[in-house]
């Protein structure tokens, strides 16, 4: 718990930062330009419009090359994540798909094993038509590092924590071993966000992220963003965005803004109750193990506390039963919801083998270990103590 109070330390104490160097709480609240200046509008409003009249100080024509409100939430993106740039899409899948797009016929992606199901899907029945190849490798084992310089790969392709086992990858180790090579690396940060992971910092080239999850936290607007320090990636970001078309609504940026100013505080509280709830399914007589972390169980923890601010607020168990049994113990909780997704105020339940993760191959997942009897909690803003005893009260159906 100890990395998660350096989080809590830096909320609550902003005194200790220079006037230069706000802490995240504060900058996830100011996001500077608003393009509002005649109204004096605390909260910019939406920009619900397709087109702009030429010539106008923005430098704004259509909205599918631009809007304000892309811009504000780009801003305060960059600034969470403490980097140069950031581009705005239209959801974590399109993201993805913009760093894809770059690829080129023949390019190999060297793929962490264990990644987003839908990830796992683009690349191998959508970008593999256009001759996009993959490999894919546990990047938890050292050995994976000299796949970087065997492969000579155009792109290395990471989550972590990953999803939905919680892998922890040293980065700053694969960053290095790819900037040996001279290899971009892209890091999908949803579940950890820049308050607790920062991948440009561990030497990332990209870092990606799902903003329809903790960024914007309310289960109500799909985003996704592309972060970085590099200028020629980010106007490649900016080029895919445009051409196409993977542009955000400013509505849900608007939505999203409004989102992340809370972040701090939501994350704060969820990645508490994560911790205790781990701690306490660790020891039911009904949960075969638990993934979290920041547990001293968790076969990357020494990482984890070394890259992590915090746990986290996803944590995974493992039932022996069978799916019938399993889907039982999700449709009995009252405060766990059974829904794609994660990052929200409201605590959701998954089961990975049928939901997040249906279109891979059952050979790859009995591979990776996504069986049957594999949960995936999101833990919510809701009272820890009403979260266990609903735990406990479902958990009683496994025989």
């Amino acid at each position: 718990m100890g990395c998660f109070l350096a989080l809590k330390t830096e909320c609550h104490h902003p005194l200790q930062h220079s006037a230069n160097t706000p802490s995240d709480a504060t900058r996830a609240i100011h996001h500077g330009e608003s393009f509002a200046d005649d109204t004096g509008t605390v909260m910019p409003p939406i920009y619900a419009t397709s087109t702009f009249a030429h010539g106008n100080a923005g430098g704004f024509d259509y909205t599918r090359s631009g809007n304000p409100n892309f811009r504000i939430l780009e801003g305060v993106l960059a600034s969470v994540e403490r980097c140069q740039h950031a581009t705005v899409f239209g959801s974590g899948v399109s993201a993805i798909t913009a760093i894809a797009s770059t690829l080129q016929q023949g390019d190999l992606v060297l793929c962490e094993e264990n990644l987003y199901g839908c990830t796992v899907r683009l690349f191998e029945q959508v970008f593999a038509k256009f001759g996009v190849r993959t490999d894919w490798v546990d990047f938890t084992d050292p050995d994976a590092l000299t796949a970087i310089a065997d492969h000579k790969p155009a792109m290395v392709w990471l989550e972590s924590p990953t999803n939905p086992l919680l892998k922890v990858i040293d980065l700053t180790a694969v960053c290095c071993a790819a900037r040996k090579a001279q290899v971009p690396v892209v890091v999908d940060n949803t579940f950890a966000t820049a308050l607790v992971q920062r991948p440009l910092e561990l030497g990332a080239t990209l870092s990606l992220t799902s903003t329809t999850k903790y960024i914007n936290g309310h289960s109500d607007a799909l985003g996704g963003a592309v972060c970085t320090d590099d200028p020629s990636w980010h106007q490649k970001m900016v080029f895919a965005q445009k051409a196409l078309g993977l542009m955000p609504a400013p509505f849900d940026c608007w939505l999203i803004t409004r989102g992340i100013k809370t972040l701090p505080l939501r994350l704060r509280q969820q990645m508490a109750s994560a911790a205790a709830i781990a701690d306490h399914l660790a020891l039911h007589p009904g949960v075969d193990w638990v993934r979290y972390p920041h547990r001293s169980d968790h076969p990357q923890q020494p990482v984890a506390l070394r890259q992590m601010k915090g746990g986290g607020a996803i944590v995974t168990i493992g039932l022996n039963t069978s799916r019938e049994q399993a889907y039982a113990v999700c449709k009995a909780l009252r405060w766990f919801t059974m829904a794609e997704s994660l990052g929200g105020v409201e605590s959701l339940i998954c089961h990975p083998a049928t939901m997040t993760h249906a279109a891979v191959s059952p050979e790859v997942k009995r591979k990776l270990g996504i069986t049957d009897g594999l949960i995936r909690l999101s833990i919510g803003c809701e009272d820890v103590a009403d979260l266990i005893a609903d735990l406990n009260q479902a958990l009683s159906l496994v025989p």
